[in-house]
């Protein structure tokens, strides 16, 4: 069974008579990709800061690796907290070198290394200034990269990001779990991300974990016990008229061109399908409806995500 990377407990951030953080308890696997879930302003970024020891916690302790000093916990952890900042003026291994110096840690086989991992290594002499966003995004990976740490926790790496920079940054985080063994904590808002990246997650609303499972186990927990299903058929004024004699089918919202979507309650798809025939509705499909992470996510939180 895996090792815990990073735990929290009770972890709580005030400001003023604000609670930002609220006994937040988090718990990281080794090996996990970690998906740290939250509305805009649920308090992600705060939590992060406490982490690692950026910014005072009021209450609680946090863990890494069994480590409980935070200067011992430092040498484990590289981090990328919000947008990263450069020198522009300076070329990527002269930002990571600054970066080093700074630090107290890494050496110039460090900074080749982390420039390779991220795919730099062509454009390493440039200035910053020359980079796309999505080169300072992996940039900002690198740095986090340099020294070797074990657990990589990145803010919103993928935020402001196209399409194909998003999953640029995606198969790279993937590639260094797989292949660096390292654990990854990544906060987002951004769900379908999320789902595709991460093994565990955890969402936070207004402070305080609210959910925290496996995807698989999150995913689970968003299937309602109503059973809904997606009626295909091009006689939809016919399925209309059919649902009122068939006890225990009804709409579910409203329909969309030739789909309509029941919600059923002591009859099952079958059963429906067979009734549906049998009133001369030709059914061209019969699709259950499965729930996702999104919806668990808009039930647990109250703000819009954005």
């Amino acid at each position: 069974m895996a090792s815990d990377a990073l735990v929290t407990r009770g972890l709580t951030r005030r400001y003023g008579g604000r609670v930002a953080i609220d006994s937040l308890d988090l718990q990281v696997k080794e090996g996990d990709v970690y998906g740290f879930l939250g509305p805009n302003g649920a308090g992600k970024t705060t939590a992060i800061r406490c982490m690692l020891g950026l910014i005072r916690r009021d209450g609680g302790e946090v863990e890494i690796f069994g480590e409980r000093d935070p200067v011992r916990q430092r040498a484990s952890v590289g981090a990328m907290v919000e947008t990263p900042a450069f020198h522009t003026w300076l070329s990527a291994r002269d930002n990571l070198r600054r970066a080093c110096a700074f630090a107290g840690v890494g050496d110039e086989s460090d900074i080749q290394q982390a420039l390779d991992r991220v795919g730099l290594q062509g454009r390493a002499e440039e200035k910053v200034s020359g980079y796309s966003l999505g080169m300072r995004q992996r940039l900002g990976i690198a740095r986090a990269l340099v020294g070797r740490p074990r657990l990589l926790i990145l803010d919103e790496p993928t935020n402001g990001l196209d399409p194909r920079g998003m999953r640029e940054v995606r198969d790279l985080l993937l590639d260094l779990r797989r292949r660096d063994g390292l654990t990854i904590l990544v906060s987002s808002h951004l769900l379908s991300e999320v789902e595709q990246l991460c093994s565990r997650v955890g969402i936070l609303e207004r402070g305080r974990m609210v959910a925290e499972g496996s995807v698989d186990e999150l995913l689970d927990r968003a299937q309602t016990s109503v059973v809904e299903v997606d009626v295909e058929t091009h006689d939809t004024a016919g399925l209309a008229r059919a649902l009122a004699s068939i006890p225990g089918a009804s709409p579910a919202g409203e329909g969309e061109g030739e789909r309509l979507r029941l919600r059923l309650n002591g009859i099952g798809p079958a059963e429906l399908n067979r009734a549906l025939v049998n009133a001369g509705v030709p059914v061209e499909a019969l699709i259950p409806v499965t729930h996702s992470l999104e919806e668990l996510f808009l039930r647990l939180t109250t703000r819009e995500l954005t």
